[in-house]
Parts: structure tokens; sequence; C-alpha cells
């Protein structure tokens, strides 16, 4: 990545702390008593079944949704954290405006209030640090599945979020394209030093990017495994294999 970036942030990151968190819509709860901690900064992926209350769980991390029951706290150095504040949400699609400019797609994810030549320079900064600097004033139809989803990425850099909620980001896109937004992703974390929590049905990708990977069954907590392997991780390492087949075991089992 080239030109400028947003400047990493010692301490912005948001903790998150779960205790009994309940969640139904009109049948039986999706999730059932989820007690979970998530240190600032860390990368954690949530994975498990179709159906096992991933994205429910993310969609309340994200403050997309209430609980029916049980409490969600996000927690910064400076005190408790509102999640429209701290969070921000990158999808599957990448839902970008096709009538407005690339940079003005990323200006989408700022506060209304942000003056014109702040909103232009935070803009381009997010920009670069995806690597679209130079594709900033052209439409979103010329670029390709994997350079939108960099321009959805840059979009939830911008405000410089405590919390990155990733909802299954890279599933629709090609196997090279992936590994190189998978490290992308890893990329800008690290530089950022933002909490992240990625939702994936690709165990491979979980143990790759996370520092812990979480198995939900029946909407409860079934594995919760530390990934503790030096970045960057090699693909085809027998380490990362084996943690990868042990979760995989878990899961296609069902025990």
């Amino acid at each position: 990545m080239d030109g400028m970036v947003l400047p990493a942030r010692a301490g912005a990151a948001a903790a998150v702390r779960i205790r009994g968190l309940r969640k139904a819509f009109d049948g039986p709860a999706v999730l059932q008593g989820i007690d979970l901690d998530i240190p600032a900064g860390q990368f954690v992926a949530i994975v498990g079944r179709s159906g096992c209350g991933k994205s429910t769980l993310l969609r309340l991390i994200a403050g997309l949704d209430v609980p029916s029951g049980g409490t969600l706290a996000l927690e910064g150095a400076d005190g408790a954290l509102p999640p429209a504040a701290a969070v921000r949400l990158m999808f599957q699609e990448p839902r970008l405006l096709p009538w407005s400019s690339i940079r003005g797609n990323v200006e989408v994810g700022l506060d209304r209030g942000t003056p014109l030549a702040l909103r232009e320079e935070r803009a381009r900064a997010a920009l670069a640090e995806v690597g679209l600097a130079e594709r900033a004033a052209e439409w979103p139809s010329v670029l390709s599945g994997g350079q939108k989803q960099r321009v959805a990425l840059a979009r939830a850099l911008v405000s410089r979020p405590r919390l990155l909620a990733l909802d299954e980001p890279l599933g629709a896109l090609d196997a090279l394209t992936r590994i190189g937004m998978q490290a992308l992703v890893e990329e800008v974390w690290r530089a950022e030093g933002f909490t992240a929590v990625l939702v994936t049905h690709d165990v491979g990708e979980a143990v790759a990017l996370a520092d812990r990977v979480i198995l939900l069954e029946q909407g409860r907590v079934a594995m919760d495994v530390a990934v503790d392997l030096p970045r960057p991780r090699r693909r085809g390492d027998a380490a990362l294999a084996g943690l990868e087949a042990r979760i995989l075991e878990r899961l296609l089992d069902g025990r």
C-alpha cells in the first residue's frame, strides 16, 4: 500500500463482555445463554453450521438488534461505548452506491457533520490503506469484485471504528482474490489496532486470520480455541492444519 494512511491508534479498540445472552424471534431461541469475553484488539472468528446463530450474534454485537435476555456491553479505555459510535459492519456484498464515485462511497462511512475538506482527506487516506488511492474519482462499475470489497473495507475503516464486524465479507470472491483480501484484512487490523469479529463458514480462513476461533452449536459456544501461532501464517503449515482439522472434526460430527 502506498500514499497516506490512517495512523494507528493505541488503546482505541473496544472490548466485548457478554453474559447470558439470549435471542429469540418467533420460535425457539437462536442464542441460548452465551457467555463470552473478547479483549480489546483481539481478532475473533465465529464458525458453525448454518442456522447456529453466527450472524445473529454478530448483529447483536454491532448493535443492529437487541437481546431477548442477558447483557452485551462494549467497553473502551474511556468507559462504556455505544455500538453506533464504536462499531462498523462489513457485509458479504459491498453494497456500493452506483451513482457515487469510489471516494464518495467511502465518505458514506463518515458522520454527516464532518467538514468537506476532512471528508475528502479521510476518504483518500482510507482508500490508500486498501491500495485504491488512485481510483478515488472512478465509478464502482469499473471495479472487480475484489476491488469493490476493498472499497467496502475502506468505507468501514474511514470512521476509525473500535470494533470491525465482518459478516462473511469474502465469501463471494474467487479463491486467489479471497486470499489477497484475507491478507489485507489482517494487515489493516494490525495497523489500526481495532477489535475484529469475523463470521465465516471457512474454517481455514478462521484459523489463518484469528487469534481465537469460537464454534457455535445450536446457539451455544461449543468450542473456544486459541490460535497461538506467529503471524504472518503460512498456508499448509502443519500446526495450522491441525487446528483446522480439530475444529472441522467437531463441526462435522456435531458432538
